[in-house]
């Protein structure tokens, strides 16, 4: 019952935050924070319960939902899910924090409302994570749409509608697809057990025909990669996370959008394991032209939190190409990634929204000397900056060192052309803070640009000590990671090519 309760204690909470009169707003936030922290305290525990030297379903609780048609309440964590579900628990009460007057700010909506919606996402999230039953999964997959859809069209800027329905169209679609693959592989399941069923671990065991694989791979695929986003699909992010206050956008693309990575990885290479190394090349090429797009596009942005969108784009391309090329350093890497990119790209949102609060534009030439006024606030966006661009000493750097060294192991040219966006993660960052950070301040900046207050260094602290932690003993979370990427390994038949780089801590 441990997953169970993990989800009903933000479950009860956000019910407790919405039946609170309007009036009690202080109220609403110090609840909403307590169960967040709650949930927080039960997911440690949920990790510290794991054993290390399994890589298959652990904490397992299955019970019969709808039995006539094979679906199941089966939740189970292996280590990349655990490990993204106490990533995700962090963010929840740092966003809570940094995020303490966002409702109010925004002049629209209830304050009970706004955090109300973040503990029933937290709900979801967990459930999403956990469930090892597909139709479950394809549950928790749409459920966690409306309260983003809600977050942006309710408290968002002055474009809020157009970007909620544009994101809940574009994930609604791929939904669809989704779907469609779900139907088509129960009546797969049907016709060789003679009973149909979502369970994924029984799955896992079916000998699926190579054409038929391909087919539901494609459903599936589809549906993750507008989650991730990659490359053509990715085009409902930036207008979200410009129109999403900051700590929407930091639960949005730090949390939610794992959940297509996360799919890939858990999913289809074990259910799918020939039409993943068949489509795999196309793919690997996906994902190199989403690294350097993204990072493109990032150069030319004069909108911070686009800008910060376009960079997550290029990082999810390391994510999925670590994914397919299917090394034990690549997986490892990819799912490592995962978790770095919460926190980091986290951190470069609230760092951001502080910084458009103050000043009250997003444009980036509306700033320029902020480092004259706002010292300390400076320094924690370089910080975050350089975990972004995975400079070495920090977190980013290990998972993104280990995705290039699986990849070059069996594919050199995809290493040696991903490594360029390398640089351009540089320039990007590099450049935005020469314009937003050095110079002479402006008469605006220096009348509203203050220093970073003590709240806001309380909410973005945990993120900012955890990337660099964890960058220097990154065995910490691969020694849990580890060996559920074996277990894929296992499941799809791949073993690391002799030539691969063997690195202590990141995989066998």
């Amino acid at each position: 019952m441990l997953l169970t309760t993990l989800m009903l204690i933000p479950l009860v909470g956000s019910i407790v935050v919405f039946l609170l009169p309007a009036a009690k707003a202080t109220l609403a936030k110090q609840i909403a924070l307590g169960f967040a922290l709650a949930t927080l305290v039960g997911s440690v525990l949920m990790v510290l319960g794991l054993d290390n030297s399994s890589g298959g379903l652990q904490h397992v609780e299955s019970y019969d939902w709808i039995p006539a048609f094979g679906i199941s309440w089966t939740l189970g964590v292996n280590g990349i899910s655990a490990a993204l579900i106490v990533m995700a628990a962090i963010l929840v009460p740092v966003v809570i924090v940094a995020g303490w007057w966002d409702a109010e700010n925004s002049g629209r909506g209830t304050v009970k409302g706004f955090f109300a919606l973040i503990l029933a996402l937290e709900v979801f999230i967990i459930g999403v994570f956990t469930a090892n039953d597909l139709f479950l999964f394809y549950v928790f997959f749409e459920a966690m749409l409306f309260p983003i859809y809600f977050l942006i069209g309710r408290f968002g800027g002055p474009q809020r509608a157009y970007a909620a329905m544009k994101f809940l169209l574009y994930s609604l679609v791929g939904g669809l697809f989704m779907l469609a693959a779900l139907i088509g592989l129960y009546v797969v399941s049907s016709r060789e057990l003679g009973q149909g069923t979502f369970d994924y671990v029984t799955l896992t065991s079916l000998n699926i025909d190579p054409a038929t694989q391909k087919m539901l791979f494609l459903g599936f695929f589809f549906a993750f990669a507008v989650k991730a986003p990659m490359v053509p699909f990715h085009t409902w992010l930036p207008d979200a996370t410009a129109e999403a206050t900051p700590g929407t956008s930091t639960l949005l693309v730090g949390v939610l959008d794992k959940v297509g990575t996360f799919g890939m990885l858990h999913f289809l290479l074990p259910i799918f394991p020939e039409a993943s190394k068949f489509f795999a090349p196309v793919i690997i090429v996906l994902a190199v032209i989403s690294i350097f797009y993204g990072a493109l596009l990032a150069i030319g942005q004069t909108d911070v939190m686009r800008l910060v969108a376009f960079t997550s784009i290029s990082h999810f391309g390391f994510i999925v190409l670590g994914i397919f090329v299917m090394t034990s350093q690549g997986l490892s890497g990819s799912s490592f990634y995962m978790v770095n990119h919460g926190f980091s790209t986290g951190a470069l949102f609230l760092v951001m929204g502080y910084l458009v609060s103050r000043r009250g534009s997003k444009r980036i030439a509306d700033f320029g000397g902020v480092q004259k006024v706002a010292p300390i606030l400076t320094g924690v966006f370089l910080l975050s900056g350089l975990s972004g661009l995975a400079l070495p000493g920090m977190s980013s750097f290990i998972s993104e060192f280990l995705v290039l060294a699986g990849t070059y192991a069996v594919n050199p040219t995809a290493a040696i052309i991903a490594t360029l966006g390398i640089v351009m993660a540089a320039v990007y960052i590099l450049w935005l803070y020469q314009r937003m950070m050095t110079g002479v301040p402006s008469k605006e900046v220096e009348e509203t640009v203050t220093e970073i207050s003590r709240r806001e260094l309380v909410a973005i602290a945990p993120a900012l000590a955890i990337i660099i932690a964890l960058g220097f003993v990154p065995q910490v979370a691969l020694n849990v990671i580890n060996p559920a990427v074996d277990q894929v390994q296992t499941y799809v038949g791949v073993t690391d090519p002799e030539s691969a780089v063997v690195i202590e801590g990141s995989g066998s």
